[in-house]
C-alpha cells in the first residue's frame, strides 16, 4: 500500500465518539519553540507541511457540500406552499439557520492564500446515487480552490495582530490556517425576508422611531408591534456565528480522526485578518473597508470579485441587494427553482411549490433595509457587515513535546501513527 491508502480506510471508519472524547487543542507543531516558562521546549524537527490530500480533507470537513439539504418541511401559515427561507440548495458539513448559508472559507498555508467557495456550488456529491467517501469529497472539491496569492498570509507574530498567547504558534511554517467568513448583510436580508414571510417588521429602537413608509405594507406585516432593529441584528449575527463555529468544530473533529495537531480559536485580530489593520504592510485578506465618525470601528464589506457583502458598495442600493438575494433563492441553481435537483422523489414539485417573493414583498424588505443603510451609513447598523470569529489551524504534531511534558493519553493513536500511515515515515 502507498502511504495514505490505509490511513484513508481507517479515517472513514474512525469512531465519532473517539473524536468527541479525544478532542483537545494540541498547539505544539513540528518546528515550534516555547522559549520560556515551565513548558519551554524547542522542537528538534523541521516543519512538515500538510500534503494536498490532508489539506483537502480538512477543507472538505469544514466547508464541503454533502448533498441536497431537506429544507424546512412545513409552516401552517402559508401551506400548501413550502417554507421558502433557504438561500442555498445544498447542505454542507455544518448547519445553517433555515439553510441561509452565508459563510465561506478562506485559507492560507506555505503555498499561498486561497478562497474555497461552496455555498452556491450545488451538491457536489449525492448520497442518493453514490457512496460519499473521504476520497470522493476530496475529488469533487478540488476544483473549488481559487488561489489569491502565492505567499502565505502575513500576520506579524506580535500584538495587536495576534493575541499574546498565540504569537509563538499561529500561522507557523507548515501549518494550514482556515478562516471562515460570514456575510452578515446577506444574513440580515435573509432574516428580514423570514420576518416578512411571517408577518413581522422592524423599527429603529436606537433612535426611537418607526420606519417611514412602512404603513403601506400593513397588509403584509404587523406595523403595530415591530421587532427592535438591535435585536434583529443580534439575531442575524448570532445565527451566522453558529455557521462559523460549527464549521470549525467539524474541522477539529477531522483533525482527531486524521491524527493532525491543531485547534479552534479566535485569537487573531479580526480587523487585521480582514484587511483593516491600518498598516499597508499587513493587508490581511484585503477586504475593502470604510470608516465613519458614527462608527466605533472600521467596517469591512468584502473583496471585489471574490467575496462581496450583499449591500453597497457592492450593490447599487439595498433594493438591488434584495433582488440579488431573491435571485440566489429563486433563480437557476437556487433552492426554489424547479430545475434544481434535490433529495425528494419529486424534487421539481417540491421546489416549485415555494411562493416566489413578489414585488410587494421585496419592496417591504428593501424599504427597511434601505432605511438602515441611509440612517447609519452601513448595513447592518449595529454589527459588522462582514464577520469572522473562529479559525482552525492544522499542523503536524511534535509528539516529543507531549511525551516530555504530559502524562500518557495526551494524544490519540491516530496522532501516534500519523507520520507512518500518511507519509511513510
Amino acid at each position: 500500500m502507498t502511504p495514505g491508502t490505509e490511513a484513508l480506510a481507517e479515517l472513514a471508519a474512525f469512531p465519532l465518539v473517539e473524536a468527541l472524547f479525544g478532542r483537545r487543542s494540541r498547539r505544539f507543531a513540528l518546528g515550534d519553540e516555547i522559549p520560556d516558562g515551565p513548558l519551554a521546549y524547542r522542537s528538534r524537527h523541521e516543519p512538515v507541511a500538510l500534503s494536498e490530500l490532508e489539506r483537502m480533507l480538512v477543507l472538505s470537513a469544514m466547508g464541503g457540500t454533502t448533498g441536497w439539504h431537506y429544507s424546512i418541511t412545513r409552516h401552517a401559515r402559508y401551506a400548501p406552499h413550502v417554507s421558502n427561507y433557504a438561500g442555498g440548495a445544498a447542505g454542507r458539513t455544518f448547519p445553517s439557520a433555515a439553510g441561509f448559508h452565508t459563510a465561506e472559507l478562506f485559507f492560507t498555508d506555505d503555498s499561498g492564500l486561497y478562497f474555497f467557495p461552496t455555498r452556491d456550488a450545488g451538491a457536489l456529491v449525492d448520497p442518493a446515487t453514490e457512496d460519499v467517501t473521504p476520497e470522493l469529497m476530496v475529488e469533487r472539491h478540488r476544483e473549488r480552490l481559487h488561489r489569491l496569492s502565492d505567499s502565505r498570509l502575513y500576520l506579524p507574530a506580535e500584538e495587536p495582530y495576534l493575541e499574546g498567547h498565540n504569537t509563538w504558534c499561529v500561522n507557523v511554517p507548515g501549518s494550514l490556517l482556515v478562516i471562515p467568513v460570514a456575510d452578515i448583510a446577506q444574513h440580515l436580508i435573509a432574516v428580514l425576508c423570514f420576518f416578512t414571510q411571517n408577518g413581522y417588521a422592524i423599527y429603529d429602537d436606537l433612535n426611537g422611531r418607526t420606519i417611514p413608509g412602512l404603513d403601506q405594507f400593513s397588509g403584509l406585516v404587523d406595523t403595530e408591534e415591530p421587532f427592535p432593529l438591535s435585536f434583529t441584528e443580534q439575531y442575524a449575527l448570532t445565527e451566522a456565528t453558529a455557521e462559523l463555529a460549527t464549521s470549525c468544530y467539524a474541522g477539529v473533529l477531522m483533525l482527531q480522526a486524521m491524527g493532525l495537531g491543531g485547534w479552534m480559536f479566535d485569537g487573531i485580530d479580526r480587523f487585521t485578518m480582514l484587511g483593516a489593520s491600518g498598516d499597508p504592510n499587513v493587508p490581511g485578506l484585503e477586504f475593502r473597508y470604510d470608516e465613519d465618525e458614527r462608527w466605533s470601528t472600521p467596517n469591512p464589506t468584502g473583496r471585489d470579485g471574490v467575496f462581496e457583502a450583499c449591500c453597497p458598495p457592492h450593490h447599487h442600493d439595498m433594493r438591488a441587494a434584495v433582488e440579488a438575494f431573491a435571485e440566489r433563492k429563486f433563480g437557476p441553481g437556487g433552492p426554489f427553482h424547479r430545475d434544481t435537483p434535490g433529495a425528494w422523489s419529486d424534487s421539481p414539485g417540491f421546489r416549485g411549490s415555494a411562493q416566489v417573493h413578489d414585488d410587494e414583498f421585496k419592496s417591504c424588505v428593501a424599504l427597511q433595509a434601505q432605511y438602515v443603510y441611509d440612517t447609519f451609513g452601513k448595513f447592518p447598523a449595529t454589527v459588522p457587515t462582514v464577520f469572522i470569529l473562529n479559525y482552525v489551524q492544522a499542523h503536524h504534531l511534535d509528539l516529543d513535546f507531549y511525551d516530555h511534558f504530559f502524562k500518557p493519553g495526551a494524544y490519540l493513536g491516530t496522532h501516534a501513527e500519523h507520520m507512518h500511515k500518511w507519509h511513510g515515515r
